[in-house]
């Protein structure tokens, strides 16, 4: 069978667990491909009685919720392994089973350092930070790339797992007490922390993507699904304001170890609003009561930081972007309940940048920091929409709004979430192939 892979469209806090739960028993294996902790997936899960639950999930793939899921941390991933364990407990406890979990042993570990590194980094940037979590990601994502990065299977190996803590703090102590005038950070406990997750972590360690190549050849469906989002990619997001890895598709198979030949759909989530965390340009940023209306009524605080997230319309310029650069097959639009109420909804069609309009985004950093929105208003509705299944339930204004939307971001609208339950979702067209 072949792979689905599945990204979010702006910045990140889309619902990708959402759609990951709309598949639920029909995908085998939910590999998540690159981040780790500094990204969180809000998954509410309606049981038979009505009631509801809610999990916060960080470093570990959706997937996990589904009992008949293999969960897969890919190579791509970077896993603070005190987070992995700390996230195992709190749902064993709560009587979800995660004994199916496979983690890549190619997969790099954060370090101690690299969190003390990422705080110091960002607070001695002032006003130029980047808005990071602090938790790590960025140091040892470059340690990755400088090569003198720690992956999980040097942890079991304790002469190879010393010497590459050694190399690491040689240079890295240097910065942390003659730039930073910190503490230097000791190797023994270090090593000492490291190796105290091994024997747990053991039986979960797999070449995933051998695992991963076998479950395509067995016919199984594998859903390869992108921490953070399109524009927070290191490569084709809004930098320097991005993530350390690539969230877009081409990271799916980086990530994972599936060839881009595996790959038949590529879904994006699509928030029918806009949200960021952190720094950076956000055209259509509302400081005004409506984004107050969005960040309450949706909820808008980050589900690893608890940040309140900047809230904004629709921005359909994004959308066209991340349908070029993943080769999006398939949107689903998520949150559109949180649109009612409002007389007209303003969506963004365009930028002006120095009184030239831009229909795609534009290629300098500095003129899509000074772009301004050009709007299309279309006409808003008032009734609840949580209750529809069928499109041609929603209200016509609703309906409009979606079909306008579809037709700007240039792919078709599978999927519609009209509130925060499993089910209540419409589904327009299948998300997997028969």
């Amino acid at each position: 069978m072949p792979a689905i892979v599945l990204v979010g469209a702006q910045w990140g806090d889309e619902g990708k667990g959402k759609a990951t739960d709309l598949m639920g028993t029909d995908v085998d294996y939910v590999v998540k491909f690159n981040g780790g902790n500094n990204a969180g997936h809000t998954v509410v899960i309606e049981g038979e009685d009505g009631t509801r639950e809610k999990y916060a999930l960080h470093l570990l793939p959706s997937g996990i919720l589904t009992p008949t899921v293999t969960p897969v941390i890919g190579n791509g991933v970077v896993v603070d392994l005190e987070v992995l364990f700390q996230e195992l407990d709190g749902l064993e406890a709560r009587g979800v089973d995660t004994s199916k979990l496979v983690v890549s042993a190619n997969a790099h570990v954060i370090a101690p350092y690299n969190r003390t590194l990422d705080k110091v980094t960002e607070r001695f940037l002032g006003k130029r930070k980047i808005g990071t979590t602090g938790r790590g990601i960025g140091p040892t994502y470059a340690d990755k790339m400088n090569r003198v990065g720690i992956r999980v299977q040097d942890l079991f190996d304790e002469g190879i797992l010393r010497q590459k803590v050694e190399a690491a703090l040689g240079f890295k102590n240097q910065v942390l007490v003659k730039i930073y005038n910190t503490r230097a950070v000791d190797v023994d406990l270090v090593v000492e922390e490291l190796l105290g997750y091994a024997e747990r972590l053991r039986p979960m360690v797999a070449d995933s993507a051998l695992v991963l190549e076998e479950a395509l050849n067995a016919g199984q469906n594998v859903l390869l699904e992108a921490g953070q989002a399109t524009l927070l990619d290191v490569d084709h997001g809004t930098y320097p304001f991005v993530t350390s890895s690539s969230a877009t598709a081409g990271g799916a198979c980086t990530g994972s170890g599936i060839p881009p030949t595996r790959v038949s759909r590529v879904i994006a989530i699509l928030k029918a609003y806009t949200t960021r965390v952190g720094e950076g340009p956000f055209p259509t940023e509302l400081f005004d009561d409506d984004g107050e209306t969005l960040r309450k009524t949706g909820a808008e605080y980050g589900t690893t930081t608890g940040r309140p997230r900047r809230c904004g319309w629709m921005d359909t310029v994004i959308g066209r972007y991340a349908t070029r650069v993943n080769g999006v097959t398939d949107f689903v639009i998520t949150k559109l309940d949180v649109l009612t109420g409002f007389e007209k909804v303003p969506v963004c069609v365009a930028y002006e940048v120095d009184g030239v309009r831009h229909d795609e985004m534009p290629v300098s950093q500095s003129d899509f920091h000074h772009a301004k929105p050009v709007y299309e208003m279309l006409d808003g509705w008032w009734e609840d929409i949580s209750g529809c299944r069928e499109f041609d339930e929603l209200p016509a204004a609703a309906q409009a709004y979606v079909l306008r939307v579809e037709e700007l971001i240039g792919a078709r609208v599978s999927a519609i979430g009209v509130g925060p339950g499993r089910h209540e979702i419409i589904q327009r067209h299948p998300l997997l192939d028969a």
